[in-house]
Formats: C-alpha cells, structure tokens, sequence
C-alpha cells in the first residue's frame, strides 16, 4: 500500500535532460517508463538481508535514488532523508538528533561532483568516501552541541531549577538541533502513543522548560526556553 502511493507520486511526464545551467551540469535520467520498476527494486532491495554497514546501505540508495531522479523536483531532498530512514530502520543509532542536509547543501559543488563522478565511472567509491565523511560530520557537529549543553548544565547544577531524566533531555538535545519539535516527533523518538508524548510536553511546559509555539501550522510546536532554568541527570 506504501509503495503503491509513492509509485502514485512518481513523474508521469517525459523528461529526458535535466541541465542546471548555473553549474554546467548535464543529466540523463532513465526514461520515465522505466521508474516505477526502478523503485520497486530498490526498495526491495533497501529492504532486503545485507551484511552491508547501514551508512553504506544508506550511501548507495541515496546515489541509486538520485540516478533514478523520478520527481521533477526535489530528488536530492527525498534522497537525503530516504538515507537517514535508512540509518534508523537499520539500527544505525543516531536518535534522530541529525539530518544530512547541512553537510551536503554547505557544498553544493562538492556534492554534484560526487554524483556525476558515479554516473561516468558507475563507481561509487568517490561517491561513498563523500557520502561517509557527510554522515561523520553531522555526527561530530551533534556530539558538539551535546557536549556544549552538558558543560552548559553541569555550570549550573548547583542552582538548576530541575533535574532532566533520560527522556526530557533527549528532547531538549533534539531542541538544540532542530529548533522545535512536535507531539508526533516525540512519538516516534520514543515510540509512545499521543497521550504519552502530551504528557511529557505538559510537565515541560509546567517546568517552563518548553514553551508553546504554532508558527506556520495548526499543530502545536514546541521551543526549548533557556538552559539555565534546568540540568541534566546522568
């Protein structure tokens, strides 16, 4: 059913060149009839026994995915975070405290470079040597917030307000990365019903840890407030 309605979602247009001519590049992506056999097969694939690392699993589809190119736009997007569902479904543990974008968007020329380098050679070497050094460096980036924060809290623990248990720090790690956050993404960071995620938003909010945002959606969004009014326990 899944698959069904990302297949719904494909191009059904021709394209057969795809240029940007600010960088020169050229791309022939495989005729339209063929994409939707494409992706089933990749997904089969993605889903199929491997004794390959995650983070190459990962490389590979995000490469494979981008080949395929089946949306006029945004297949770069859709292939960073098919990568970093990859990592969670394979276990690869990385708390959802990271996304790929950053690495990849800060270097745009870096990143195209890599791509056409497997689409000449149909080597992915080079491709995955970047691809590797992207996932390393999201990952440094986020043990550097978690420190910072750490030091942060353990500067005031003698006049902090609260003591943090496991989850509400993990949330408020996830704050200093992403900004906000929602009740469906504390769902999936702790695979707890509704009710469980309000509950915690609701002590927060009472520990004016959190504060209630709506921005551009009906859904209520979360900010963290500052981190003086809290420490962590370990």
């Amino acid at each position: 059913m899944v698959v069904d309605k990302f297949l719904t979602a494909l191009k059904l247009n021709k394209i057969f060149l795809i240029a940007n001519k600010l960088r020169g590049t050229v791309y022939h992506p495989p005729d339209y009839s063929e994409v939707p056999d494409l992706i089933q097969n990749l997904i089969k694939w993605i889903n199929s026994e491997s004794d390959l690392h995650p983070v190459i699993i990962a490389g590979i589809a995000h490469y494979e995915f981008v080949r395929i190119h089946p949306f006029v736009d945004g297949n770069g997007r859709t292939a960073r975070a098919l990568a970093t569902l990859i990592l969670y479904i394979k276990e690869f543990d990385i708390k959802r405290y990271f996304v790929l974008d950053e690495f990849y968007d800060a270097d745009r020329d870096a990143y195209e470079q890599a791509l056409r380098t497997a689409d000449a050679t149909r080597n992915l070497t080079e491709w995955l040597d970047y691809f590797v050094e992207g996932v390393l460096i999201s990952i440094l980036n986020v043990k550097e917030i978690v420190l910072e924060l750490s030091s942060e809290m353990q500067r005031v623990e003698d006049s902090g307000q609260v003591v943090l248990p496991e989850k509400k720090r993990e949330i408020v790690i996830y704050l200093r990365e992403h900004e906000k956050i929602a009740n469906k993404d504390i769902q999936k960071m702790f695979n707890i019903t509704p009710q469980a995620a309000l509950k915690i938003i609701n002590n927060m909010l009472k520990n004016d840890l959190i504060e209630k945002k709506r921005f551009w959606t009906r859904n209520s969004l979360y900010i963290k407030k500052l981190e003086e009014k809290f420490r962590i326990r370990y």
